[in-house]
């Protein structure tokens, strides 16, 4: 009977094992810093980091503009185009097309 009553206990502690070992398992998987959510992390990651590189494009393009209609640099061809666009002025040997 006590030998029993040995393999009993060791059956619970077991299987409490295996239910904490089981718990830990899904918490490494879907638990808030599981191996899901360091996925879906690096899937963000990626995404804000694209639009970061074209976000820099763009301030890179207006930099560029900026500098070229610069009192140290000034693009005539820029100015003029620029100039036309904002007041809407063409030149009498030019058809515009809207």
């Amino acid at each position: 009977m006590n030998q029993s009553r040995l393999s009993i206990s060791a059956l619970v502690f077991f299987a409490l094992m295996v239910l904490v070992g089981l718990y830990f398992a899904i918490a490494a998987v879907q638990g808030p810093s599981g191996i899901l959510r360091r996925v879906q992390l690096d899937a963000e990651t990626a995404d804000l980091v694209a639009e970061r590189d074209r976000l820099q494009a763009e301030v890179d393009r207006m930099k560029n503009l900026t500098r070229r209609l610069s009192n140290e640099y000034l693009d005539m061809d820029l100015l003029d185009e620029r100039a036309r666009d904002v007041l809407g002025y063409a030149r009498p040997d030019e058809i515009v097309i809207r």
